[in-house]
């Protein structure tokens, strides 16, 4: 039987496996602005793991995703679980309230937002007691300046770490990145996820059930943060070297059409 506890990190199975198998070139993301290979995502993630690190942020540190569904989305996601960091993808269509709450509940030390949402989420940033680092995407400079709380861009981050692969030490039943429930009985709970459920439901569901091969071009309807989504158009298809289109507005008939 299979080691149930072993050195493992799932970024090995879903990045660089796939750079290794000859893949560096095929196109793993696509946006409505931008396409990511898989070898411009393994050296996205590599700078943004380190330059997680050259922020002081330590291993095991919960960093918070508030990002629409753009490229970048992945490169934070695997970036963060590549430097043993881990990564909370929470629901842009939350109230301020609910932010809060979250942030308190998971002691995130860092957010991670996009560009439009930064001005509602600044006074919440602001208010959190362990957030120390604000991170904007999707802008040149940070759009929103906060008193307590240092604020830059990702493209910053991302110029301050090496390119070249690392992958931080970690066990197969270690904690890998967390979502919250909806709270629709009671507060959102922050559930946790070991590094071996994502090709676990890789290959029982996206694989054994869906069918998803390699020349597969997935979208998903439901956003990357929801459970589904982080797996029908992110896990799914980099488990087999296949390819996700992402749409970053709201999921209309139209956009979607």
């Amino acid at each position: 039987m299979e080691d149930q506890r072993r050195p493992y990190n799932a970024v090995s199975d879903f990045v660089d496996a796939n750079v290794d198998r000859g893949w560096g070139d095929k196109v793993v993301f696509t946006d409505p602005t931008r396409e990511l290979t898989y070898s411009a995502l393994e050296a996205a993630t590599c700078q943004f793991g380190r330059g997680l690190y050259a922020l002081g942020v330590p291993r095991e540190s919960r960093i918070v995703l508030l990002l629409l569904d753009t490229v970048d989305f992945p490169i934070a996601f695997w970036g963060a679980i590549r430097a043993g960091i881990v990564p909370i993808p929470l629901n842009t269509l939350l109230t301020a309230e609910q932010y809060a709450y979250i942030l308190e509940d998971s002691r995130a030390e860092i957010v991670l937002v996009s560009a439009p949402l930064m001005n509602m989420l600044a006074p919440v940033i602001a208010g959190a007691t362990a957030c120390h680092t604000a991170i904007v995407v999707g802008a040149d400079d940070p759009v929103a300046k906060l008193d307590r709380v240092k604020t830059l861009s990702f493209a910053q981050v991302l110029a301050r770490g090496s390119s070249a692969r690392f992958r931080a030490s970690a066990l197969s039943d270690e904690v890998a990145f967390w979502l919250y429930s909806s709270g629709s009985t009671g507060a959102p709970k922050g559930v946790k996820h070991v590094h071996t459920s994502l090709m676990a439901t890789a290959r029982l569901y996206g694989q054994g059930v869906l069918g998803v091969r390699a020349d597969d071009v997935m979208f998903s309807a439901a956003k990357l943060f929801f459970a589904y989504g982080l797996g029908n158009a992110m896990s799914f298809p980099m488990a087999v070297g296949a390819r996700a289109v992402l749409l970053p507005e709201r999921a209309t008939p139209e956009a979607i059409l």
